[in-house]
């Protein structure tokens, strides 16, 4: 694929040396080149094409990386990564041991702070630009945001800081009016009047000459002629909110017009204080499903560029699949029951249930602390909320957790999708913390299923019997049908012998089942017998299966979480507490360390939580028992 310009760039220093013209014949190559590589990789495709003409500008007009870009969440990075040098690493597009599909520091000078999450671009841009003040140094500092990201309340302490700190420092507000699914709440509807207003900046400049050739009589008529061009902002603008927290607002512009936005970039960055530049774009632009289907290609498998159609069809339902359904068939009996989603109706399965439910499905946008606090609200007077929410964005609500549904012990129910392993996403995005996190918060009951049909039931459970708080934790992809045999009523902290033995007990959670199972099947051809557990509450542990311990020589817990404060860890509590000898319990899981991206067979591999990995584990356990 030969491209013109686009294969003369190894850097910002050479886009430099195009006209604004080339601009905009590179941005199409650029365009071309995204659909190209992420039909091959997968990855977020609707974002990344939205932004390639700002991004553009960005460099052209700044001097990366002395002046510093900070993107929100990064996922729109992309643009970026090929203008400074990393268009040749685009096969290896969040593979294993590939290019990452955010920013990351260790990747590239050009990568100033890690992203994955959002909503976090202005207050690292803050921070960075007030380390930059007390240094004395003189550089640029930019803060990319997403609109979708401004529903996410640390936006808003970001920007509270940022107006009253007077600091030089530029944020690109990009309007698509999408984060993953279409923009809820006020502030979606302030931006969108902030787009049908008339527009300000395209008359200020006249505005601005009228008032220049009145006589000038001193300080005193200049400090009136600027109040008066506040005045006329504030009447074609109203209720500018940025300009009133003390930040200058500029907007909104075609965020697909290079030249305007060279011109405009070039003419603010030298402005002494904080300013916003809204910019317009169409998330997906250039590539007409994308540009049709915004949420089907914000995050995208690899696809057939001719139709947008994904390659690789899925092979039965997903987990996220089983809970809409199930959500909908509990929904059918329990009038009481709401569900809640921070900003991933269609990731977490939702699509269904607000088509039959409209009413009673809550999308409170990207603000997961404010959805967990919403959801006590709603569990204290009389509802059934759950909140579907994937493991890593749980992550930010911790305190929301503790105070406003544990402490209280209202009736929540957290259907906590993408536990484990992930994937590409990487670091990031790895759920594999959520036990750690929540099984030591009082009130607090964690289930995780081992199949399609646990799954349902648990979460029948959840809703229908259990009263506190009660989270169902489970991984992305598709369900595990196997064990289906096996069907245990499902009864508060009891565990499901699936299989008795003798001398070793493998005990497993949640999506570690078929693992398991494959380990104790290779153990049984090499003459062992191993018993095989399915342990189901990671809190609170079942204290009849620890004490049954006693009967085995090893005991071997399995889990896709990290060891520390995991399943593992709360079995050595219970054993420890009912005296049950606790060198023969083994825990097997992730060690204390952030799991880079790459596919889930690949991670499992690696770090030795494959079915090959666990069954080396525990024979040379067993061997070197035998020679002490």
């Amino acid at each position: 694929m030969t491209m013109e310009y686009l294969d003369k760039i190894n850097s910002p220093a050479d886009m430099k040396k195009l006209s604004v013209g080339e601009l905009k014949i590179l941005s199409n190559e650029i365009r071309e080149f995204l659909i190209n590589s992420v039909a091959e990789t997968g990855g977020h495709l609707a974002s990344n094409l939205g932004v390639v003409d700002i991004t553009i500008a960005l460099h052209y007009c700044f001097d990366s990386p002395r002046d510093k870009f900070i993107w929100d969440v990064g996922h729109q990075a992309y643009t970026h990564k090929i203008l400074t040098g990393r268009k040749d690493m685009f096969s290896t597009l969040r593979k294993f041991g590939g290019l990452s599909g955010f920013p990351k520091t260790e990747e590239s000078r050009y990568d100033v702070f890690d992203a994955g999450h959002s909503s976090t671009s202005i207050s690292a841009a803050l921070g960075i630009a007030a380390a930059r003040d007390l240094k004395g140094d003189k550089y640029n500092v930019v803060a990319f945001l997403g609109d979708g990201s401004m529903t996410g309340g640390l936006v808003f302490e970001a920007l509270n800081n940022l107006g009253r700190s007077h600091s030089k420092l530029l944020v690109i507000l990009n309007d698509n009016q999408m984060s993953i699914s279409e923009n809820v709440g006020a502030m979606s509807k302030y931006l969108s009047d902030l787009r049908s207003e008339p527009k300000y900046n395209e008359i200020k400049s006249d505005v601005s000459k009228l008032l220049s050739n009145m006589p000038a009589i001193g300080k005193k008529v200049n400090t009136v002629l600027e109040r008066t061009k506040d005045g006329i902002k504030y009447a074609l603008v109203p209720n500018s909110m940025f300009e009133q927290m003390g930040i200058k607002y500029i907007g909104p512009v075609d965020g697909h017009n290079i030249s305007e936005l060279v011109r405009i970039l070039n003419k603010i960055k030298n402005i002494q204080r904080p300013v916003i530049l809204h910019i317009i774009t169409k998330k997906g632009k250039g590539y007409k499903f994308a540009e049709k289907y915004p949420s089907k290609f914000h995050g995208i498998a690899s696809f057939d560029v001719n139709t947008g159609e994904v390659k690789s069809k899925k092979k039965s339902d997903t987990y996220s699949d089983v809970f809409g359904k199930t959500v909908v068939k509990l929904a059918n009996k329990e009038k009481r029951l709401v569900v809640v989603t921070a900003a991933m109706p269609i990731g977490c399965g939702l699509d269904y249930f607000s088509k039959i439910y409209p009413k009673r499905i809550f999308d409170v946008g990207i603000a997961e602390e404010h959805a967990v606090t919403f959801s006590g609200g709603l569990a204290i007077n009389g509802c059934i909320p759950i909140f579907a929410v994937y493991s890593t964005f749980l992550q930010r609500s911790y305190d929301q957790i503790v105070h406003d549904v544990c402490l209280q012990n209202l009736h929540v129910v957290f259907a906590i999708d993408r536990a484990g392993i992930v994937g590409s996403d990487g670091e990031t995005h790895q759920g594999i913390y959520d036990l750690s996190f929540l099984s030591h918060i009082p009130n607090m009951t964690v289930m995780a299923p081992k199949n399609k049909h646990e799954f349902s039931d648990m979460l029948e459970y959840a809703v229908m019997k259990h009263r506190g708080p009660i989270a169902v934790r489970y991984p992305r992809g598709n369900v595990y049908a196997g064990l289906e045999e096996y069907d245990q009523m499902i009864e508060l902290g009891k565990a499901e012998v699936i299989k008795e033995g003798k001398d070793i007990a493998i005990v497993f959670v949640g999506a570690m089942a078929q693992t398991a199972e494959n380990v104790c099947k290779s153990l049984e051809e090499k003459g062992y017998e191993p018993a095989l557990i399915n342990g189901r509450f990671i809190k609170p542990v079942d204290e009849d299966m620890v004490r049954s311990f006693k009967n085995y020589r090893h005991i071997f817990t399995i889990e896709d979480n990290i060891i520390s404060g995991g399943f593992g860890s709360m079995v050595l509590e219970k054993a420890a507490e009912l005296g049950v000898c606790l060198c023969s319990i083994h825990n097997i899981g992730f060690d204390d360390c952030f799991v880079e991206q790459g596919s889930r067979e690949q991670l499992f591999e690696k770090y030795g939580l494959d079915a090959n990995g666990i069954e080396k584990r525990i024979l040379k356990i067993i061997e070197n028992e035998k020679k002490n």
